[in-house]
């Protein structure tokens, strides 16, 4: 026969697991911890010198693929990126964002340099011929490929941005519809993990 006292500490027992799982936040973005892609890149900056991911340990590092003559998608992602440095206040200083052309025909490190750097000074452009660009492109799981247009011609491109954790491992890819705010949230979450 069970007393009193007895079913209390069973009731407990049995809440307590749903109550921690209730009040454990969890990522807004997909989370792809443990991925076996998007290890590394290697690649030129503005300030001349090869930029790798193992560069920005212990900062967390948002990484987006475009070019700097998209009309839409690179612009909303980096301006999105720009508000969530704004959102994190004094913990910005623990994150990097970095745009990697998918363009290296017309995104030179020069303008590449420029063109971030009108969203937010502390943004970062990379760079790698045609091989590099395609190389890194695989390893991130990014699809590009160039469309004529008349004489000229655009680039059609994924959208996701990934964000790697302060040991340097792909921990999410963020989907274009995230809001800043939500982003914000999820790095507060990598913040604290690596607190922790």
């Amino acid at each position: 026969m069970t007393t009193p006292a007895r079913r209390r500490w069973l009731a407990a027992a049995c809440v307590a697991p749903w109550l921690l799982a209730c009040t454990k936040r969890s990522f807004q973005a997909i989370d792809v911890s443990g991925a076996d892609w998007g290890r590394d890149f290697r690649l030129r900056g503005a300030d001349g010198r090869e930029h790798t991911l193992a560069d920005y340990r212990g900062r967390l590092v948002l990484v987006f693929f475009g070019f700097t003559q998209c009309p839409d998608i690179c612009p909303t992602a980096l301006a999105r990126a720009a508000e969530t440095i704004r959102l994190l206040g004094a913990e910005a200083r623990l994150l990097q964002v970095i745009f990697v052309t998918i363009d290296p025909e017309r995104d030179t490190p020069a303008v590449l340099g420029e063109y971030t750097r009108a969203f937010e000074p502390t943004f970062i452009g990379l760079w790698g011929d045609a091989a590099a660009t395609e190389a890194t492109a695989r390893e991130f799981h990014v699809f590009y490929r160039k469309v004529q247009t008349g004489a000229s011609y655009t680039m059609d491109h994924s959208a996701i941005s990934y964000v790697f954790d302060t040991r340097g491992r792909l921990r999410l890819a963020v989907q274009h519809a995230q809001t800043a705010a939500a982003l914000a949230a999820d790095m507060q979450l990598l913040l604290d993990e690596a607190a922790a």
